[in-house]
């Protein structure tokens, strides 16, 4: 599933995430790397079909990877 918002955001989801901005923003996860809890929204996302949905989940993965990097 991809969507594209007034913003300039792009999110693609496909197993995969990645999320795009422009220049400014190119994250890619591998489908193996994303956490379950943030999975299954992506998955839900997905099956709704929903841009708003998708984007809520796509944020809760870069938290989810911010988080992360503050923990080491």
């Amino acid at each position: 599933m991809r969507c594209e918002y007034g913003d300039g955001f792009k999110v693609d989801y496909s197993g995969s995430l990645r999320i795009t901005k422009g220049d400014d923003v190119d994250l890619y996860v591998k489908e193996s790397f994303i956490p379950a809890n943030v999975k299954s929204g992506l998955e839900a996302a997905a099956l709704h079909n929903s841009c708003g949905e998708l984007r809520q989940a796509a944020q809760e993965a870069t938290d989810t990877i911010q988080g992360a990097w503050k923990h080491e």
